[in-house]
């Protein structure tokens, strides 16, 4: 206060005998002489007074020089006690107050793998996402690490979980986790997917009357299962777990209890099949012991149809060579009589690369599908002199489709240890002859249903089978494209399709040898 009043008293003195300018107009003027005086006499003055009151003003000036000291480290000592905290809060709410946000960060990182050791035999979730921070800068503040661990140790409670697996929305158990669901449903899938020697490569075969398609090398395309299989993260009881290979069990073989027949009087296998609303082929692969279709009364047949919860449906391709029959030009010679043929020049064969694509489900063949060609080599046709005397109804030798937009619904070959001695086509509905030639057998067979077979007198044979009606009579001569049937499901028919047998001098041939896209 005292430097205070000191420096005021020095400025009032100065402002007192300084003379005020007065404004220079008219004759009314201040020399510059007089000034001057003024000036040094003021100056004077103003010595006098500095020295007279010259420890009241130095005081003054210490208390201020004094304060701002005081002031600067009493800002450096607060600088020097500030430091970060954070507040950690759960859901919100505050839990206490950590020195380093590191110690919340390595806990939710190390906490759940702590709780999840604590329950070795269930997935347990420890939800840390709700654990949050606010970071502040304080003066002295008072933090404890260790009570704000413990206290999200109290309040994050574990909460065991399990993979609940449904099949069409029906449960059928819970697991103890992920890796587990999917190591299951893995088990199911894997014995119907090709081997891996087998998708590694499509092989390409030749076809032949032994070859089975069931299980010819091919290239898996796809494997999913036939029913929508939903995999959902669940609250459980560890007790309530189901055990995995009991689920595997449940999965393939659902819970159907083992059937048994047994044969009596009269019984056939394909009978039996007709009783039960079962393939023949399926009686077959359960009784492996049964030989031509023999059967002892009183013998027991395994009937057991498994129905399982969950059904795997894979797709494959197969590629095969498969021939095609050259085409013969016919020279008519008056020469010759009717029925004599002399070669001119020899025919070859040609060759197609065909693939097939393949789908089973659970193993068993359900579609067969053409879906491309290609010719490899072209054939050569043959050509042979003809008497011009033609015999009615005898074929070209050359085969047209049986059906207009045909689509193969089932190849030529074997087919689990049976042969499958044509192809089966479907389309439009009206069956044609494919050739020229003389109908020599229809009716009723309880393998081809209502058939026929057709001769056309220059060693080849065709036959067709499952129609639902026969609309041409033994003994017709036929002409390439005549309608001599209409499509059905008669005999041992899976659905409604045409069953089509090519046969060459007395033996089998492959249809798609002499068909061609």
């Amino acid at each position: 206060m005292t430097g205070f009043r000191g420096m005021r008293f020095v400025k009032d003195l100065i402002k007192r005998f300084t003379p005020k300018r007065e404004s220079l107009t008219g004759n009314e003027s201040v020399s510059d002489k007089h000034l001057e005086e003024s000036t040094t006499t003021t100056t004077q003055t103003t010595l006098t007074v500095m020295k007279r009151h010259k420890w009241s003003l130095v005081l003054g000036v210490s208390v201020i020089v004094l304060t701002a000291v005081i002031t600067f480290a009493g800002r450096q000592y607060v600088q020097a006690g500030m430091v970060n905290v954070y507040h950690v809060m759960l859901d919100g709410q505050e839990i206490g107050i950590v020195s380093d946000n590191k110690i919340i960060e390595e806990y939710k990182q190390r906490r759940p793998q702590e709780v999840q050791q604590n329950f070795p035999d269930v997935h347990v979730v420890l939800k840390t996402n709700g654990v949050t921070y606010r970071p502040e800068k304080a003066y002295n503040p008072q933090t404890d690490d260790l009570a704000v661990l413990a206290a999200l140790d109290k309040l994050l409670v574990p909460q065991p979980v399990g993979i609940e697996l449904k099949v069409d929305g029906k449960t059928i158990a819970i697991v103890k986790d992920q890796q587990t669901a999917d190591k299951i449903l893995e088990q199911v899938s894997a014995p119907f997917a090709p081997k891996a020697k087998e998708t590694s490569k499509v092989a390409v075969l030749s076809a032949s009357l032994g070859e089975d398609i069931s299980t010819a090398p091919s290239e898996l395309e796809k494997v999913e299962f036939v029913q929508q299989v939903d995999q959902l993260e669940v609250p459980v009881e560890p007790k309530d777990l189901a055990n995995p290979e009991d689920v595997v069990k449940k999965l393939k073989t659902g819970d159907v209890q083992p059937a048994k027949y047994t044969v009596v009087e009269g019984d056939c296998v394909s009978c039996i099949a007709k009783k039960l609303g079962i393939t023949k082929q399926f009686i077959y692969d359960k009784n492996p012991g049964i030989q031509d279709d023999k059967l002892k009364i009183g013998n027991q047949l395994d009937v057991t149809v498994l129905k399982p919860t969950l059904s795997v449906k894979t797709t494959e391709k197969v590629v095969q060579n498969q021939e095609i029959q050259y085409d013969t030009e016919y020279v008519k010679d008056d020469s010759l009589r009717v029925g004599v043929v002399q070669p001119i020049s020899p025919g070859k064969n040609g060759l197609k690369k065909v693939t097939i694509q393949v789908t089973k489900v659970d193993g068993l063949m359900t579609e067969e599908k053409l879906v491309n060609e290609e010719i490899i080599n072209q054939t050569v046709t043959a050509k042979v002199k003809k008497g011009t005397k033609v015999i009615k109804g005898e074929g070209s030798g050359k085969f047209a489709w049986p059906v207009v937009s045909p689509s193969i619904s089932s190849t030529f070959g074997m087919r689990w240890g049976k042969l499958h001695k044509g192809i089966d086509i479907t389309g439009n509905k009206s069956i044609m002859a494919a050739d020229n030639g003389k109908v020599t057998e229809t009716g009723y067979k309880s393998d081809y249903g209502n058939y026929i077979i057709i001769n056309h007198l220059n060693g080849y044979e065709t036959l067709y089978g499952h129609l639902s009606q026969i609309t041409i009579t033994d003994g017709a001569i036929v002409e390439k494209g005549d309608k001599i049937g209409i499509m059905g499901s008669t005999g041992d028919s899976t659905g409604v399709h045409l069953h089509f047998e090519v046969h060459n001098n007395g033996g089998l041939e492959n249809p798609l040898k002499y068909l061609n896209r």
